[in-house]
């Protein structure tokens, strides 16, 4: 089936044919007609399975072929909103959008934290018919009066779980209420925790549900491989396999902030270029990493979960999980940005004693175990005793990597929970 029989317009068809997509995934054959029927939706999705098409482009169809129907003739109104996360999903859910839609007359703008407000609000007295943004920054709008959602026609909630777990339900719940009550609501999330479906049932009319499993979202063209090491040799190890197999553009995840720039230290005392992307980098800087990864100069780019969220990065080779993450549903999140689009992609783990119960989670929601091979001389010391992992980082005692702050860590976020009820100033 092509997109062509979804019943897209040929200029959307056109567009994504510039992208050199020729088929539509299993969660765009059914979240598209479902969105251009104009019904609710909740869908279950990881990225990497085209979720982001999945909305982007039923949305904008509808909105080229609907009238604006607007309460002051003067000025055009915000007809959809999409709510992400991160700053860095944010930019590629509104690149997706400028790209999808540029052979039609739509505007689009993406605003978030972490940048000058004044651009955002200059560029919001003009015509936007879709606005994509991060919760806090977009209150900050609301608060300035900058901006007006009264008349939104389609709301898209992406990575819904995310937003929950990072503490943004209380301003998700203040820009819900300054949405009208007749639109359409679209909600994306990875999985379906009892507080989504709480939070789903509240929010959408008779949705049509769709589900694509994680073992789906796991492409096949990914080759994965457990390195069992004690924790204290894991970097050596790391820096060994990055020189003995000349990787380059590896994309490895750590649970948290102070571990992703510890890590970025240590390799480039190996004299391997690295730099880390999370939650406490300015905007710059994580743009400007990212910059150098996507154009070969980088060789390492060291993440936190949350602020990998987005990341599209085109034949990427190499994932390295440096730490497992709490849940077993990140480990797919993590490996489904290599092995993209027909392309080979390779998934190692480095694995301490401590991690072996979060290793059996992950090896049961696949279904699977994982091939593990011990590399010389970095064989791990049967002996070593487990130590815990709380609050999503391992208790370091004797270990040669610091410790580090604790937060609310149940999903590998790289926030911890707000003390206030607005986090704003992250988005």
């Amino acid at each position: 089936m092509s997109f062509s029989t979804l019943g897209l317009s040929d200029e959307i068809v056109r567009a994504v044919s510039d992208r050199g997509y020729t088929h539509p995934t299993p969660i765009q054959l059914q979240a598209i007609p479902a969105v251009l029927s104009g019904s609710d939706l909740l869908a279950g999705a990881q990225t990497g399975t085209g979720k982001t098409a999945g909305f982007t482009l039923p949305v904008l169809h509808r909105l080229s072929h609907q009238g604006v129907r607007s309460n002051s003739p003067g000025r055009s109104p915000i007809r959809s909103l999409i709510l992400t996360p991160t700053r860095e999903l944010a930019a590629q859910v509104e690149e997706s959008v400028r790209d999808y839609g540029k052979y039609l007359n739509l505007t689009s703008l993406v605003v978030f934290g972490g940048v000058n407000i004044t651009p955002q609000i200059r560029r919001l007295r003009s015509r936007v018919d879709i606005l994509v943004a991060t919760p806090g920054r977009l209150l900050d709008h609301v608060q300035q009066g900058t901006v007006d959602l009264s008349q939104v026609e389609i709301l898209v909630l992406d990575e819904a779980d995310r937003m929950l777990d990072m503490g943004f339900i209380r301003d998700i719940r203040r820009i819900l209420s300054l949405l009208p009550k007749q639109r359409q609501n679209l909600l994306f999330s990875a999985t379906f925790s009892s507080e989504i479906k709480a939070f789903a049932a509240g929010l959408l009319t008779r949705p049509v549900m769709i589900q694509v499993t994680s073992n789906e979202a796991t492409p096949d063209a990914v080759t994965q491989r457990i390195y069992p090491v004690d924790r204290e040799r894991k970097r050596a190890l790391l820096a060994h396999l990055i020189k003995r197999n000349n990787w380059h553009q590896v994309l490895v995840f750590t649970r948290t902030k102070h571990g992703a720039d510890r890590l970025v230290k240590q390799l480039s005392q190996d004299e391997i270029h690295a730099m880390a992307i999370h939650g406490n980098k300015s905007q710059a800087a994580r743009t400007r990493a990212l910059a150098k990864f996507k154009e070969g100069s980088l060789q390492v780019l060291v993440a936190t979960d949350i602020a990998a969220r987005g990341l599209d990065i085109s034949d990427l080779p190499h994932v390295v999980n440096f730490e497992l993450p709490n849940v077993p549903e990140d480990y797919v999140h993590r490996i489904g940005r290599t092995g993209r689009a027909g392309a080979l992609g390779e998934a190692v783990s480095l694995v301490c004693v401590d991690e072996h119960k979060l290793l059996v989670g992950i090896e049961k929601l696949l279904q699977r175990s994982l091939p593990k091979e011990v590399i010389a001389s970095f064989e791990p010391d049967p002996r070593v005793q487990p130590e815990p992992i709380q609050n999503g980082q391992q208790n370091r005692g004797r270990s040669s990597q610091s410790r580090m702050p604790s937060g609310r860590k149940t999903v590998g976020s790289d926030h911890s929970r707000p003390k206030s009820p607005s986090p704003r100033g992250r988005g």
